[in-house]
């Protein structure tokens, strides 16, 4: 039982690093919150492929963010974050960054 509730706070850690990751490289290349917190927005897989290219770290919080279903790809097929992702970020961020009306 410790063993399974050390597990789940690593991850929701790795989580919250990756999602404050996000934020800032979102910011850093032109984007807001509300691009991937808007599950009708989204990044395409051209600016997903941008932020590879421009941003190291953008590749393995996307890989952590989609392998703990904290983000997913929308109808659109662009990634978003899942309603987990988004309390997350409302949680680290307040209000305006999970915002889903």
């Amino acid at each position: 039982m410790q063993s399974d509730m050390s597990t789940e706070r690593h991850i929701q850690r790795s989580l919250r690093q990756c999602l404050a990751v996000v934020a800032e490289l979102l910011y850093d290349n032109g984007h807001v919150l509300e691009t991937i917190t808007l599950a009708q927005r989204g990044l395409s897989n051209k600016e997903l492929q941008l932020l590879s290219q421009n941003a190291p770290g953008w590749t393995t919080c996307q890989k952590v963010l989609e392998t703990s279903q904290a983000a997913t790809r929308n109808e659109q097929g662009r990634l978003v974050l899942t309603p987990m992702g988004r309390e997350l970020m409302f949680d680290m961020f307040g209000e305006g960054a999970a915002d889903c009306a």
